[in-house]
């Protein structure tokens, strides 16, 4: 056995040996194990670029998001409003129908009673016609002046003079009113000649 251990082939086995083992453990241990690092604390320049915060584009968004809700707002304002305007302007469209409406009505009512009322004079001159002046003259006194001279402008002139001369006869008030027959008479005179010719002939 010591001739073993004293061999020389024995002693560089041993020595080869013992170099692997030793180099092993050293590369093992302190070349190839590595340490993470001891984690370093991030300081606020250091943040991440998603954790990234500028007060400028905050306030920029912010000033945006103001801007929007201003325009929704005016926008439904001015939705409103034209909703409200069309309202009206149908509410007045249906008045101004109305109001053409009433206004045909009435022009066509005017023209039926000026018809009527043309047809009603042609009527009264043709029965006081028929009357003697006497009682024409009566008849004329008590009627309003204005319906009075309207039937006198729709009698011929002869007759209507006959008409008034009896009214002067009978007494102070009916001369009078003769009188202011005939004034309005001769102030529509010019058109009396059409007027007793289409009425009473």
């Amino acid at each position: 056995m010591n001739q073993l251990l004293q061999a020389p082939w024995f002693i560089s086995l041993a020595g080869c040996l013992l170099y692997w083992t030793t180099t092993t453990a050293l590369l093992c241990h302190e070349h190839f194990h590595v340490q993470a690092p001891p984690a370093a604390r991030l300081t606020p320049n250091d943040d991440p670029s998603w954790r990234f915060r500028n007060p400028e584009f905050e306030q920029w968004v912010q000033e945006l998001r103001q801007e929007k809700e201003a325009l929704d707002t005016r926008d439904k304002q001015l939705r409103d409003l034209q909703t409200r305007l069309e309202a009206e302007r149908q509410e007045i469209l249906s008045v101004t129908q109305t109001v053409h409406q009433l206004q045909a009505d009435f022009d066509k009512n005017v023209v039926r009673f000026q018809e009527q009322e043309a047809e009603n004079l042609k009527h009264q001159a043709k029965i006081v016609a028929g009357m003697s002046p006497e009682g024409a003259g009566a008849m004329f006194a008590e009627l309003p002046l204005d319906d009075a001279v309207r039937i006198l402008f729709t009698l011929k002139a002869d007759v209507a003079s006959q008409v008034l001369e009896a009214m002067s006869k009978m007494g102070r008030a009916e001369a009078k009113r003769a009188a202011d027959l005939a004034e309005r008479l001769r102030q529509v005179l010019p058109a009396a000649p059409n007027a007793r010719q289409n009425s009473s002939g």
